[in-house]
């Protein structure tokens, strides 16, 4: 375990060391595969792995298109459908780089492809629940199936293999009701396809649990945890989904007459999202590499920050599609439907928040948690209020918490993590 006095932790972590000492040296053995693996003096994010971040800006883009299109409760279940599995192709692939060496030809070409089949997803995703439903399961199953039988053929002979052994099995288990789904219509598509999704989570959360493998868990040597390549994808990942409510924000002052009251929607939709920014990296999220780092298990550390940013990009999603309405409709009536992804979308971010910051320092401030009760109690009567000033609350709530972290920090020596035991 790290020392937590002596700075962060090493770049690379691994569980059980005497045992993924004697598993190397029997690796070695296999030369090729080896060759192919990350290295531990390799831990920064690669211009790679930037560039398949790119995808996920129109990813974004069209999941926030589609949630504005249908605003009912059937087009936020079907946008949240799609947005975990385009995650869940984030996740693996993430995975895949934090494995295997980006800088190796065949590597690169596994997440090129992968990106263009994210990218043939993301454009039918308004239609993925319509007429492009097989379309997108056929393009969602191949990119999942096909990236992770090569990664698994080419470490054949390694222990590393037995990694994306397991992804294997479950993302074949999941394509049956991907598949079976696509061959439906309406209600039976979502039970369908929600069903797969929530395999492959539920698996990631108990350790992908196979037959004759076992789980995951405190098995290092299959699943190296490079603390700080994790961090940095998932700082890469959040930035870009910030990156989605600046681009709305522009394109909606592009699109609409300037007056006072969108002058004043763009400073709340600018403002919200600054605030956003400054709520996540205060201390968790310049700390999660120490924390994966100083986890009694690395693994269940890493996955817990990975569900904390699914929500919090989770809450950018109706964030933008907020940011959108409320600078083409400053005044006027504000619909229930309005009132709950302006105020939903922040919510959802600070739950996210609340789950990073335990997975940092085993603990979740009050603020957080009362911003969300105030946002939930706040959302009756907001319906009275014209949009511009139902955006202003989440506005307020944010930037009362990032104050509160400001006055808490001040005059304070830096922090170190303490993840949960």
């Amino acid at each position: 375990m790290a020392d937590r006095r002596s700075g962060p932790p090493p770049l690379w972590y691994d569980c059980r060391k005497g045992s993924q000492d004697r598993e190397e040296r029997a690796n070695r053995m296999t030369g090729g595969a080896a060759a192919l693996l990350r290295r531990p003096e390799q831990p920064r994010a690669t211009f790679l792995e930037l560039f398949f971040d790119l995808v996920f800006v129109f990813a974004l883009a069209a999941l926030s298109a589609g949630l504005l299109a249908d605003m009912s409760w059937r087009g936020a279940f079907q946008t949240l459908v799609l947005l975990l599995a385009l995650w869940s192709v984030w996740t693996s692939t993430a995975g895949l780089t934090d494995r295997l060496d980006p800088q190796q030809p065949v590597v690169q070409l596994l997440v090129l492809a992968t990106m263009f089949g994210t990218l043939l997803m993301a454009a039918v995703t308004p239609e993925a629940f319509g007429e492009q439903g097989l379309f997108f399961a056929v393009a969602f199953v191949t990119t999942q199936i096909g990236r992770t039988l090569l990664a698994m053929l080419m470490l054949r002979g390694h222990t590393a293999w037995r990694a994306f052994a397991r992804l294997l099995f479950w993302h074949c288990l999941a394509a049956v009701p991907w598949i079976a789904g696509a061959l439906t219509h309406g209600g039976p598509r979502g039970v369908l396809w929600a069903l797969a999704v929530a395999a492959e989570y539920v698996a990631l959360a108990l350790g992908l649990p196979t037959p004759r493998l076992g789980r995951a868990f405190m098995r290092g040597s299959e699943f190296a945890i490079s603390g700080e390549h994790l961090a940095e994808r998932y700082r890469q990942l959040f930035i870009i989904g910030l990156g989605e409510l600046v681009l709305v924000t522009g394109l909606a002052i592009r699109d609409n007459r300037i007056g006072p009251g969108r002058i004043a929607a763009v400073v709340v939709a600018f403002a919200t999202t600054a605030l956003l920014w400054r709520i996540y990296i205060h201390r968790a999220g310049g700390l999660l590499a120490e924390a994966i780092g100083a986890a009694r298990d690395p693994v269940r550390a890493s996955i817990l920050s990975l569900y904390a940013h699914l929500l919090m990009v989770a809450g950018i999603v109706p964030g933008a599609v907020a940011a959108e309405l409320v600078i083409t409709h400053p005044s006027g009536r504000t619909p229930p439907a309005w009132v709950t992804v302006i105020l939903g979308g922040p919510a959802l971010f600070l739950v996210g928040r609340s789950m990073f910051e335990y997975a940092v320092f085993g603990r979740v401030s009050r603020d957080r948690v009362i911003g969300v009760v105030v946002l939930a109690a706040s959302a009756p009567a907001m319906i009275l209020l014209p949009p511009l000033a139902v955006a202003v609350v989440p506005a307020l709530v944010l930037a009362s918490i990032a104050v509160s972290d400001a006055r808490r920090a001040q005059g304070r020596p830096p922090e170190h993590s303490s993840p949960p035991r």
